[in-house]
């Protein structure tokens, strides 16, 4: 057989170099890209189709460009220069990082770079842009969490002090988790929340397991020993979990509220049998198509709004309220629309439906105050105690008096008795008593109770007089020379029993000052008007953090505590929105990843 013949082509990105009867062998350079593209450096063309990474030997396609190769070491490799290798590509930085945004914000599933849809969407947007694989996005994803929690672990850092709230949450895919939510007020004096975890829990839920994971999630973020409180809702494990850790514990008060108007409710049976044909009411109208539209026709021949009717919910009073509330607006086209409907259902009586408007005037206040200490991203720990007092107050005001139904009355009657015992309770309790003492706009103002507001005070004085003695022992400490520490400094300077009586009256003269000092700062504080109710109490301590250097150590310890666990809740019903039927098979770990980045980016 002759010899092999030589051809050489002139194509920059082949190089033919020779060939026989029955085999090829390449030697193929990107001579062209090499010049353009520093990611050359960091892979090897294997055959016309494949690329090998240099630094990871991952094996890549190649179709005579170099997205998927740039995109695979930005992402795994996070080489800075090559997010601006080629003509473009900052564009598509920026589209693969709005891809990851889209995926976190909106819940997206990573299956949304495989749908034709999208893919069509893309190429008309963006036709240069090479859309990733879903297992290149997901590590997009990863690598965004790994940053974000590398950065929001140097927030909490700082944070002198911080209050946690924790609940547990089952899945579509009957799976336990455990959240875990931090709260603090930063050095701006600005209130920020983080979730710290939303982790699987296969054990069982007793309060040492939880203890435990919290145990490890505080210790992993560096919070173990700043931790001021402990907010949950009144199961016992959580209570449990609470002393174990060691840690001060209150409950929600969304989820008291909750408790004790629905004891409130159900003690009256006249009450709880006109909540059931409410509820059979509006299931009807909910599931009849005819009924549905019968009841548009009534409000639009009447002239009203066209409103749907609401369903009452278990787990929530406010449900409640807000059932009976909408359904006593459209009495008149309720009963219209009944009246010409086929049906068995009986319409409520006007009677029933005079009890129905007592007893919304009644719970109107406590569905505000409901939705008031549901708030997250302002101070709401500290409107725990004058808020349920203003609650009491409301129950003797002149137009709650004049209610004629026995139902009215005797619900008012339970919720007196119910509000006087729990704020016997949440007045005892440092933490929210410190909290309401140090909110500029309430102070001694608004404690339900004259005597619990003086022992208050009383609290508060001696807590700022710790901080100032441990501050004065910290900085005589560090200004003594080195010979004063030493085992036995006072013979050094004439014998112990000579200066006993001497030293004895310097300490007993230094607790005096200390303790002047912070009944003056304590007295100034209080002593000043209290700031408008719609300000902000922490723009106030920002304004202080001089002035009353103290005492803003203290509200930036005791102002942080939320009034509710509701932050959990509202982490879990966006866990429901993620792992839903199109998910049920995302993996517990990828979903804390996604629900970490919604809730804290």
């Amino acid at each position: 057989m002759d010899s092999p013949s030589l051809f050489v082509f002139s194509s920059p990105l082949l190089r033919y170099l020779a060939f026989d009867s029955t085999s090829f062998i390449f030697a193929m350079e990107p001579a062209g890209k090499r010049r353009f593209s520093p990611v050359w450096e960091h892979f090897e063309l294997i055959s016309p189709q494949k690329v090998k990474c240099l630094v990871c030997s991952k094996v890549l396609s190649y179709n005579n460009n170099t997205s998927t190769m740039l995109r695979h070491y930005r992402v795994l490799h996070g080489n800075e220069e090559t997010n601006q290798v080629e003509p473009g590509s900052a564009e598509k930085v920026d589209l693969a990082e709005l891809l990851v945004d889209m995926v976190i914000e909106d819940s997206q599933p990573f299956s949304l770079v495989d749908g034709s849809g999208f893919k069509k969407l893309m190429k008309a947007l963006a036709p240069s842009y090479v859309l990733p694989t879903r297992q290149t996005l997901k590590a997009m994803v990863e690598k965004r969490y790994k940053e974000t929690k590398d950065k929001t672990k140097a927030i909490v850092a700082k944070a002198s002090a911080c209050s946690l709230t924790s609940d547990m949450w089952t899945s579509i895919n009957t799976d336990a988790y455990l959240a875990v939510t931090c709260h603090f007020i930063d050095e701006t004096t600005s209130l920020q929340s983080v979730v710290l975890g939303v982790q699987h829990f296969p054990e069982a839920h007793t309060a040492a397991n939880m203890a435990f994971m919290k145990t490890s999630l505080m210790s992993e973020w560096g919070i173990s020993d700043k931790v001021t409180c402990l907010v949950t809702d009144g199961a016992a494990n959580m209570g449990a979990c609470a002393r174990e850790l060691h840690m001060r514990h209150t409950i929600c008060v969304a989820h008291t509220l909750n408790l004790l108007v629905k004891k409130a409710l159900d003690q009256c049976p006249e009450l709880f049998h006109i909540r059931a044909n409410c509820r059979k009411i509006v299931g009807y109208f909910k599931s009849s198509t005819t009924a549905k539209e019968r009841l548009t026709q009534m409000q639009v021949q009447m002239g009203l709004p066209v409103l749907k009717l609401l369903q009452e919910v278990e787990t929530r009073w406010n449900s409640t309220y807000l059932m009976l509330q909408r359904i006593y607006t459209l009495r008149e086209p309720v009963g219209a629309a009944l009246a010409g409907l086929r049906t068995d259902l009986t319409p409520l009586s006007a009677e029933q439906y005079r009890i129905i408007a007592d007893c919304l005037k009644v719970l109107e206040p406590f569905n505000y105050a409901t939705i008031e200490l549901s708030e997250e991203k302002k101070v709401s720990g500290s409107k725990v105690i004058p808020l349920l007092s203003m609650l009491h107050h409301s129950l003797e005001e002149e137009e709650i008096r004049q209610l004629q139904t026995p139902e009215s009355t005797s619900m008012v009657e339970f919720l007196q008795r119910q509000l006087r015992e729990k704020l016997n309770q949440l007045q005892s309790m440092s933490i929210m008593f410190l909290a309401t003492l140090l909110d500029p706009r309430f102070k001694k103002v608004g404690f339900f109770s004259p005597s619990k507001a003086a022992e208050a005070e009383k609290r508060l004085t001696m807590e700022c007089a710790a901080i100032m003695s441990r501050t004065a022992s910290s900085t005589s400490s560090s200004l003594s020379s080195p010979s004063s520490s030493s085992s036995e400094p006072s013979q050094s300077v004439g014998g112990s029993k000579l200066w006993h009586h001497f030293d004895a009256s310097v300490h007993q003269a230094r607790t005096t000052n200390v303790t002047a000092n912070a009944t003056v700062e304590v007295q100034k504080y209080l002593g000043a008007p209290n700031i408008p109710r719609v300000e902000s109490p922490l723009q106030y301590w920002e304004s202080q953090k001089y002035t009353l250097p103290t005492l803003y150590k203290l509200a930036v310890s005791y102002l942080c505590t939320p009034a509710s666990s509701v932050p959990c809740e509202r982490v879990f019903s966006k866990a429901g929105e993620i792992l839903c039927k199109k998910r049920n098979r995302l993996s517990p770990k990828t979903l804390e990843k996604i629900l970490f980045l919604n809730k804290n980016e």
